[in-house]
């Protein structure tokens, strides 16, 4: 078996989810394989870009709010009829805000939802 710190860095290379990393400056600088299907258009290459110029004004203003206060956003989408789960995050280095992630997950159509509240375990 691999090196477990090998395999815990490419942890997000193949699962079936967009994730993309950008730093405080909101440069992006990780897309896993599913991101870079999902944005980037006609190969081109997006790490380095500003993420910012991937989002509307009002989606600016809450990545700014996660960059400077921390904390999460999320919310769910329909985009070429796909029904998604986009989930934004700040992400902290030494107990510092480093930068944002975003997931992006397609939603079945039928998805279930159980309510734990009213289950018993």
């Amino acid at each position: 078996m691999k090196n477990m710190i090998e395999i815990l860095a490419h942890w997000a290379d193949e699962v079936n989810y967009a994730v993309t990393i950008a730093d405080k400056e909101c440069r992006i600088i990780y897309m896993n394989k599913k991101s870079r299907e999902t944005f980037c258009k006609n190969g081109e290459n997006l790490i380095g870009k500003n993420l910012m110029d991937c989002h509307p004004e009002h989606a600016q203003e809450i990545i700014k709010h996660l960059l400077e206060n921390g904390g999460s956003n999320t919310y769910t989408i329909t985009k070429n009829g796909v029904n998604k789960l986009i989930f934004q995050s700040s992400w902290k280095y030494n107990g510092e805000i480093a930068g944002l992630v975003e997931t992006s997950m397609v939603l079945p159509p039928d998805m279930k939802h159980f309510n734990r509240d009213k289950q018993k375990i």
